[in-house]
């Protein structure tokens, strides 16, 4: 049986001798016929054919059977592309049962089972090697993880039962359930290795020969393997503070997330075959869940549309970058530096009005690379190219055969174009002068240089090394060269760039500003802060409003409010409430809490709202604001603003961004008369 559209993982099974036994090993490599970029994946046709690998293997009456995968990828998990053709529920359970079948062959098997894990291993793909006897693992290997609840879906092939019973309830709960919800968090193989979901990790170079080496140890008895007794006790007890931390969290949003607990709850008993039951009764009603598009949906963006950006001129046009040039010297340019000097490997080099000022810059980035270095996250050879990478300087001379210059200066257009207009008797006129503003225009920025051409806007958000979300802007008149250039130091950064128009705010920046505006609003006209704070509640964000607020900074989101309501001041109010907040100082939320010392400076209206009105108002403003932006052509498509407040304000996959929670909704059509993606795009066929 083959999926539509199914791209097939062969299982090809091969004899190998093995030093020290005296029957061959059967070595089973699962491999698609593509190259590291297209991983891995099983579908119906690709699970049939590891179960016939299997069957022959045993038939050979091997000394053990070990699985592993092509250069790079062990197994990325099931083929997600085919899941929303699935007809109906009972074609569902046949592919969750259907796998489970298989794997559980390995599981079973009398003859001794190994999973080389060679490279990625995700989903499935790690559930399978869950099933074997023993794991190897590379340290080479990108990454690993399961997940599943991301996407709204649960691991459905033996995950929920075989982890929690290998590594332990709380260790497992962090693999199935906090990981995905944190953006998708990935374990190392070190990380891996010590939760104890390999028993051995080694060198990739020669990993292959290793393993082979190591299990020969292990079927001759001369390898044992120990593995700590999982304490049941405290099964119960996390699992209880699990689901209160994903009520405070998500506050039911999240489908998936709960039923994983409860799969995790079934697994204490160990009762294989109804857990397993259980993991495919799951899956076939969450594959035809909302959730679900909209977390393939998300998917898709973050995988393919992420690395191909919309209007994106030809990368041939890019200039080489030898050299980079920060203006600044404060946290964000710190943050900066340390980025660039260790993706691009180039000499960079700060500037600021004063030495301290510089030398407070260089100790930032000294800090963080002692700190890499001290958590094993980095040699002690990287660290010293880096150290000399980096300096500073009160000369902005430096900057003379630099390729590449980007400002992170005080957000004000009068200081910008100031640092412009010296630095460009300075540096070369190929030369790429960046800005990283968060909501000022780009063309006015440039209007006064003689190459107003080469300036563009490349807006990071903070935190620089965590957040992938790159903006890159594109003025009036910056050229292709300047753009191309752009994205290629973009790419290098391992950042995914958006091409955004010269609008204000651009995009992240002013769809959370209309968002907060009109939860301030709300505030201001007298609704009480723990119910503007909790409104939003239902839709599961990664913060609630004032948390955002706090970590936006008031300062900063009273300033870019005011830059957007000169600019649009029927849709972007100024609140003076704001104001009082960020010259107070004071947190606005503490433990999660509104601050009652932060509710006693605000001048309140008699008018509060109900938390429904507030987050209907926040739902109505976001889609009024996306329709006049894509309207205005400040991105390409729809799906662009969806992967921006994806990877720039973390909003979650199970609401696939922004725009498909507001077609689910009816917000989209009922305040814009239309969707903004069409019926099946991220939600159910009509």
């Amino acid at each position: 049986m083959k999926a539509p559209n199914e791209v097939v993982t062969r299982a090809l099974l091969r004899s190998v001798t093995v030093p020290g036994l005296d029957r061959p090993a059967a070595l089973i490599t699962l491999d698609n016929g593509f190259d590291h970029t297209k991983p891995n994946t099983f579908g119906p046709a690709g699970l049939t054919s590891l179960d016939e690998a299997i069957t022959a293997a045993l038939a050979a009456d091997p000394a053990f059977i070990a699985v592993t995968g092509k250069p790079y990828i062990f197994c990325v998990g099931a083929d997600i592309v085919g899941l929303p053709q699935l007809a109906d529920r009972a074609q569902a359970l046949e592919i969750g049962r259907l796998g489970h079948r298989v794997f559980a062959r390995l599981k079973d098997s009398t003859v001794p089972t190994f999973a080389f894990v060679n490279g990625a291993a995700m989903g499935g793909g790690l559930e399978l090697a869950l099933h074997c006897h023993y794991r190897t693992l590379s340290g080479g290997a990108a990454a690993l993880a399961l997940p599943e609840v991301s996407l709204g879906l649960v691991p459905g092939w033996g995950g929920t039962q075989l982890l929690p019973n290998l590594i332990g309830i709380p260790a497992a709960t962090q693999v199935i359930i906090q990981n995905p919800l944190m953006q998708n968090k990935m374990l190392k193989p070190k990380q891996a290795a010590e939760l104890g979901i390999a028993d051995v990790l080694l060198e990739p170079a020669d990993f292959l020969e290793r393993s082979l080496e190591w299990a020969a140890g292990v079927v001759r008895g001369q390898v044992t393997v120990t593995r700590p007794e999982v304490d049941k006790d405290m099964w119960a007890g996390v699992l209880y503070f699990a689901r209160e931390t994903l009520n405070q969290r998500l506050h039911g949003a999240v489908p998936a997330a709960y039923k994983a607990l409860d799969l995790l709850e079934t697994a204490k008993d160990g009762d294989f075959a109804a857990g397993t039951a259980a993991e495919d009764e799951a899956l076939a009603n969450l594959v035809f869940s909302e959730e679900l598009r909209s977390g393939l949906y998300a998917f898709d963006l973050v995988q393919r549309r992420a690395k191909r950006p919309a209007g994106a001129p030809d990368k041939g046009l890019a200039r080489p970058v030898t050299k980079v040039g920060i203006v600044g010297a404060g946290l964000m340019a710190s943050q900066l530096a340390l980025l660039f000097a260790r993706r691009l490997q180039v000499p960079v080099v700060m500037s600021d009005l004063d030495q301290a000022r510089v030398d407070k810059g260089i100790g930032y980035v000294h800090t963080q690379i002692e700190k890499a270095v001290t958590k094993g996250r980095m040699d002690k050879g990287t660290a010293a190219k880096l150290y000399g990478l980096v300096s500073g300087t009160v000369d902005k001379g430096a900057f003379a055969d630099a390729d590449f210059v980007i400002e992170a200066v005080f957000e004000d257009l009068g200081v910008k174009k100031q640092v412009w207009a010296e630095l460009e008797k300075i540096v070369s006129p190929e030369a790429v002068l960046a800005t990283n503003t968060s909501s000022l225009s780009i063309t006015e920025m440039a209007a006064e240089l003689e190459h107003p051409e080469r300036v563009v806007g490349f807006h990071f958000f903070n935190p620089v090394a965590v957040l992938p979300l790159l903006e890159i802007v594109r003025g009036e008149r910056t050229d292709d060269a300047t753009l191309a250039t752009a994205f290629a130091v973009g790419k290098q950064l391992k950042k995914s760039s958006v091409l955004v128009k010269d609008a204000p705010a651009f995009v992240v920046n002013r769809l959370l500003t209309r968002f907060l505006g009109t939860v301030f609003a709300a505030v201001d006209a007298g609704t009480p802060l723990d119910v503007a704070n909790s409104a939003l509640d239902p839709l599961g964000l990664p913060m609630r409003p004032l948390a955002l607020l706090q970590l936006v900074g008031p300062a900063v989101a009273y300033h870019v409010g005011g830059t957007l309501h000169e600019a649009f001041p029927d849709r972007f109010g100024v609140s003076e409430n704001l104001k009082r907040i960020a010259d107070s100082g004071q947190p606005i939320v503490v433990d999660d809490q509104v601050n009652d010392e932060v509710a006693k400076l605000l001048v309140v209206g008699d008018q509060p709202l109900t938390a429904e009105q507030v987050r209907q108002n926040a739902l109505d403003a976001l889609a009024q604001e996306i329709r006049l932006m894509l309207d205005e052509g400040v991105v390409a498509e729809a799906q662009d603003i969806d992967l921006c407040m994806i990877l720039g304000a973390g909003w979650p996959f199970h609401l696939g961004g922004v725009t498909p929670y507001l077609d689910r909704t009816g917000t989209s059509e009922r305040v814009t008369g239309r969707r903004f993606l069409p019926l099946g795009a991220a939600s159910l066929p009509a």
